[in-house]
């Protein structure tokens, strides 16, 4: 009987060695703060697939970073700087965790709320670029549209600037009321819907901010206990790390010797939950209010006709999650055949292996593509077929992956939009609004 030589394996096969590798990086788990990055989740090829060849395309886009919103700065961070201020506990360089806040200053100021950020700006102008060497072989598109917010117009005036290479005139931009009467006809369709409100969410994530916080507060009270911390200081110095970031290029609140990883795991999960019921799969209304662009965005890229290849849009935070839930995509409960998708969130703890997680889906510049492709790929039928990217990272749709690098064959995807749509409550019946507001959007069909 033939024994092998273990001792002449190759190196590769001896003992692991334990020192660890392990790495995180807070800015990945930061929720709407987070700067634009590609998660790579799943692990696909983010270019086209060998023998495809991309034919249109049309882009949903979040503006890019910005100083802190209204609602954000007001509760959390405004209240925390100003007890900052005013506080008697001064001795912070006796601390572990705080000593920076000695001599730290806050980042913004009122005037500056919602503003596009230096960084914002260039993160817009590096899309442009992106997108113009990716799509070389396509026709310059003739506009851009984008909501008339000033964050989502600078963040389009950025993008044509990097995918001209300044030559900005070449491109128009088409700003698109944020009106209540526009309905779906709109980059912003949740403004006209009534059902629908800013403040859904709020209630399960501030009960597990209860759970997630909780420690964290006895020790921050530990070291300071003069400043008796709260539960929303605790999600202001967690939101600073992002916004100071993405303002002044770096922040002490990231540091992880403040808060650890499963800390932060928390303050994500807290906003998973609070994005999850207010604009995904929480409440059915996400699929009505995200179906508008898809199904336009499909009509132009079927029509060939149409002299534009490349459709590229800037809105809010609100709407790239309501896409991706109309998708179907990031859906927890997609492979358990359990029709209870809100029990895949817990409020008292987390669950690590969701799909949903709102760092992935929306953070600043975050972008949803629709790839219509034309393929001669090995043991794929020739012809067309459709691919879903979010933050350049490819997306296959759960029930249609039947094409090259998970992609959907043109006819199983139009049908896929088709049941979809048919199987989602109408706009104004799911919101409840004015029957003379349009129910469609038609930006795309000039």
């Amino acid at each position: 009987m033939y024994l092998p030589n273990f001792l002449a394996l190759p190196v590769l096969l001896a003992a692991p060695v334990l020192s660890s590798s392990y790495h995180f990086n807070p800015l990945d788990h930061s929720a709407g703060t987070a700067p634009y990055f590609t998660p790579h989740n799943p692990p696909l090829q983010p270019s086209t697939p060998q023998g495809c060849n991309v034919t249109r395309a049309s882009y949903l886009v979040r503006h890019a970073a910005i100083y802190p919103n209204d609602f954000e700065y007001e509760t959390y961070i405004e209240p925390f700087v100003k007890k900052l201020q005013n506080t008697s506990q001064h001795q912070w360089q006796s601390t572990k965790a705080l000593a920076f806040l000695s001599n730290w200053t806050a980042p913004a100021e009122e005037h500056h709320l919602e503003k596009l950020t230096k960084f914002g700006l260039q993160e817009a102008r590096s899309l442009g670029t992106t997108l113009h060497k990716r799509y070389a072989h396509l026709t310059a598109p003739a506009r851009v549209w984008s909501s008339t917010a000033e964050r989502t117009v600078k963040s389009a005036e950025g993008f044509i600037t990097g995918f001209t290479d300044n030559h900005t005139k070449s491109i128009n931009l088409t700003q698109v009321a944020e009106s209540e009467k526009a309905g779906a006809d709109s980059l912003t369709p949740y403004k006209g819907c009534s059902a629908y409100s800013s403040s859904y969410g709020s209630d399960q994530s501030s009960a597990f901010g209860k759970v997630y916080t909780k420690p964290i507060i006895a020790r921050l009270n530990a070291e300071a206990p003069s400043f008796n911390f709260t539960q929303n200081d605790i999600t202001g110095m967690f939101e600073l790390c992002g916004y100071e970031t993405v303002i002044r290029g770096s922040s002490p609140f990231c540091s992880l010797k403040l808060f650890s990883p499963d800390e932060w795991l928390g303050y994500e999960y807290a906003n998973d939950l609070m994005y999850f019921h207010n604009t995904g799969y929480g409440r059915e209304l996400s699929s009505t209010l995200g179906l508008p662009w898809v199904n336009a965005s499909i009509a132009a890229l079927r029509d060939e006709s149409l002299p534009q290849e490349l459709y590229v849009s800037f809105t809010h935070r609100e709407v790239p999650p309501m896409v991706l839930t109309a998708l179907g995509l990031y859906n927890n409960s997609a492979y358990s055949g359990a029709n209870n998708v809100n029990g895949t969130m817990p409020e008292d703890r987390i669950n690590y292996n969701r799909a949903w997680k709102s760092s992935e889906i929306l953070p600043f510049l975050t972008n949803i593509a629709i790839e219509k492709m034309s393929c001669e790929s090995y043991g794929y039928d020739e012809g067309d077929y459709y691919r879903i990217l979010n933050n350049a990272g490819p997306q296959p749709l759960v029930d249609c992956r039947d094409g090259p690098g998970g992609s959907c064959s043109k006819d199983n995807f139009h049908d896929f939009v088709k049941e979809r749509l048919e199987s989602t409550v109408g706009y104004n019946e799911a919101c409840g609004g004015d029957s003379d507001y349009p129910t469609s959007l038609t930006l795309y069909e000039v």
